[in-house]
C-alpha cells in the first residue's frame, strides 16, 4: 500500500486497510504510519511489534516519533508512569534530530513535530499521575514547537484535559473547540472523534449536556464505522455518564469493546491496564 493512502487511513477519512496490510513490511515512515492505525484500532500487540524496531532506527525523527507513538498507546491502556519513560527518551531524540532539521512534514512527522509530541506526552503523562504543575510547564514548553495541525489539535486536548482535572471546566471549552476546528478542517477523522469526546466531558462538566450528547452520538458512530476501538470504549463511558437511563447499555457495550482491545494487546498492556484506575476493566 502507498504511503498516502496510509497517511489518509490515519490522519484522514480513509478506512483502515486489514491489518496484515498495515504490520507488513516496509520504509520506516510506512511502518510507522501502519503503527498508528493499529493503535487507533485498539491492536496493540501488533503496534507495538512495529514501534519496538522503530525505536531503535538510526533516524532520529523516526525513532522520536515511534517512541512518542508507543508512549501514547501505553497512555490509552492507563499506563502513564510507563509512557513517561517512553515520551522522556522521544524527547531525548528529538533534541537530537533538532540539530539538522528535517524537511517539514504537512501532518507534523519531522523534528519539529517530534518534539512537539514528546513534549505535549509528557504533560499528558504528568497529567494522568496528578502531577498538574509539571503538566502546565510541560504544556507551555510544547506550545512553542508546535506547527502543524496535528499538533495544534493535540495541544487542544491536553490543556483542555488539564483545565477538567484542575476543576477548571469553563476554561476546558476554548481549547476543545480549537482542537475540533483544527482536526475538522484538517479532515481528519480519528482527530476530529478524539476532540469530540474532549469537547464533550469539557461541555457535560458545565451542565450543556445537549450538545455534549450530540458530539459523543456522532464520535460513536464514527468510531464504530472507522473502527477506531480505541476511542470506542471512553466514548461509550461518556455516554453512560451523560444518559443515566442508557447507562447499564453503554457500559455493556464498553465492556465488550474493551475486552476486544485487550485481547489484541500485548502482555505488557494488558498489565498496564489491569492495574490502572482510568480502565474499567
Amino acid at each position: 500500500m502507498h504511503e498516502i493512502e496510509l497517511r489518509r487511513a490515519a490522519f484522514g477519512d480513509r478506512p483502515a486497510p486489514p491489518p496484515d496490510v498495515l504490520a507488513a513490511a516496509g520504509p520506516p515512515k510506512r511502518r510507522l504510519l501502519g503503527a498508528i492505525v493499529l493503535g487507533a484500532q485498539g491492536r496493540y500487540a501488533a503496534a507495538t511489534t512495529l514501534l519496538d524496531g522503530l525505536a531503535r532506527d538510526r533516524d532520529p525523527v523516526v525513532a522520536a516519533l515511534a517512541l512518542a507513538t508507543l508512549a501514547s498507546h501505553r497512555r490509552q491502556l492507563g499506563g502513564h508512569a510507563v509512557a513517561r519513560g517512553l515520551d522522556g527518551a522521544a524527547l531525548r531524540r528529538a533534541a537530537t534530530a533538532a540539530a539538522s532539521p528535517s524537511d517539514p512534514d504537512p501532518d507534523g512527522l519531522d523534528a519539529r513535530g517530534a518534539l512537539a509530541d514528546a513534549l505535549l506526552g509528557l504533560a499528558a503523562d504528568h497529567l494522568g499521575t496528578g502531577r498538574l504543575t509539571a503538566s502546565r510547564r510541560l504544556l507551555d514548553r510544547a506550545a512553542g514547537a508546535v506547527d502543524s495541525w496535528r499538533t495544534r489539535t493535540r495541544l487542544g486536548w491536553v490543556t483542555a484535559e488539564l483545565a477538567l482535572a484542575s476543576g477548571d471546566a469553563p476554561a476546558a471549552v476554548t481549547p476543545a473547540e480549537a482542537a475540533l476546528d483544527e482536526a475538522t478542517t484538517a479532515g481528519s477523522i480519528r482527530h476530529t472523534v478524539k476532540s469530540q469526546l474532549v469537547l464533550a466531558a469539557a461541555l457535560g462538566t458545565i451542565g450543556q449536556k445537549r450538545r455534549a450528547g450530540e458530539l459523543v452520538s456522532g464520535a460513536l458512530a464514527d468510531a464504530d464505522k472507522y473502527e477506531l476501538s480505541s476511542l470506542s470504549w471512553p466514548a461509550g463511558l461518556i455516554a453512560a455518564d451523560l444518559w443515566p437511563a442508557d447507562a447499564d447499555r453503554h457500559r455493556s457495550r464498553t465492556a465488550a469493546v474493551l475486552y476486544a482491545v485487550l485481547l489484541s494487546s500485548d502482555p505488557g498492556g494488558r498489565r498496564l491496564a489491569h492495574g490502572s484506575p482510568w480502565v474499567p476493566v
